[in-house]
């Protein structure tokens, strides 16, 4: 009878110690980082951009090699990138850990907010996933023996600026099991996010956009300084600056994408077209005044317009500002 508690015992303290095993995690965990080489290319037009990075793991297990099951999720024109691992096989460190690097060279792409354009900020994201691991098996984490994102710092952007660069980890749940009847849920991935902020510079953007439609708002609201009896040269001036400033709107907005909102540009170039339309609105009401050859009453009526129209545009460009920045 006194085997009976001592094997009672042995199963509770055999339970006790292998309970806790069994229910600790068993996922890999990778340590990942990427250097960004050269920004290539930034094409608004297709929301796309090229790099060209280098990307590191290290990992325990033997068992698995996640550079070769890692996937770009927001490749552009995944054809034409080109990969290429740096050792023939994983390599072994001081601490028994397992590393790889992988060079890759290609577009990638992510959906441009323009809406504050041509003061935009725009984000060039590197998406990575596991295409083979869930969370439970695999997770990334920032490599913390040195930086896990690192720029270039000879990296040289024509017409952007570049910003602190940062990494984001977490996971990622699908929507759907993929038709897989082995799984009861979505499955969840671990996923990691490279982003590099770039800006316009704002001096030389606005000037380089603006001034052309603010010498056209100019000399439209000269046309009401010029004597009321040319009315032909003032009705040439405004049409002249109306077409000017569709041919500019159409000349700016070529390299952009179609979107279905307004960008701010947009709102800057109709609240002109309104400038320049009330120009003209007030040169014609008063035609029949000057072939009367009654011009005092057109003097007052266009120093009052001409004031009341500055000031509209003024604080009509102020307002689009604050409401888009």
């Amino acid at each position: 009878m006194r085997l009976l508690p001592s094997l009672l015992l042995f199963f509770l303290l055999g339970y006790g110690i292998s309970c806790p095993q069994a229910m600790a995690s068993t996922h890999n965990e990778i340590a990942i980082g990427v250097y960004i080489a050269d920004i290539q290319e930034i094409d608004l037009k297709t929301h796309s951009y090229r790099l060209d990075l280098y990307m590191w793991f290290r990992w325990k297990n033997p068992d698995i090699d996640p550079s070769q099951s890692a996937e770009f999720i927001n490749m552009f024109e995944p054809a034409d990138h080109v990969r290429t691992n740096i050792f023939d096989k994983p390599q072994v460190m001081p601490d028994g850990s397992l590393y790889m690097i992988i060079r890759d060279q290609g577009k990638f792409s992510a959906k441009f907010s323009l809406k504050r354009f041509p003061f935009d900020r725009q984000f060039l994201d590197v998406v990575l996933e596991d295409n083979q691991h869930e969370t439970q098996d695999l997770v990334y984490v920032p490599d913390t023996s040195t930086a896990p994102l690192t720029l270039n710092p000879s990296i040289n952007i024509p017409g952007f600026n570049l910003r602190q660069p940062r990494l984001e980890i977490a996971d990622f749940s699908y929507p759907t099991s993929f038709g897989d009847l082995r799984s009861s849920k979505a499955p969840d991935y671990s996923r990691a996010r490279f982003s590099i902020t770039v800006e316009r510079p704002w001096m030389a953007t606005g000037l380089n956009i603006f001034l052309p439609v603010i010498l056209i708002i100019i000399c439209t609201a000269l046309v009401l300084s010029l004597h009321p009896a040319y009315i032909e040269g003032r009705l040439g001036v405004a049409i002249t600056a109306l077409l000017t400033l569709v041919a500019l709107q159409l000349t700016s907005a070529s390299g952009l994408p179609e979107v279905d909102y307004m960008l701010m540009t947009d709102k800057i170039y109709l609240l002109s077209y309104l400038f320049i339309m009330a120009t003209m609105m007030q040169v014609v009401r008063h035609s029949r005044t000057v072939h009367e050859k009654n011009f005092d009453p057109v003097w007052k009526s266009d120093r009052a317009v001409q004031k009341l129209l500055a000031l509209s545009m003024i604080g009509g460009i102020v307002l689009i500002i604050l409401a888009t920045v």
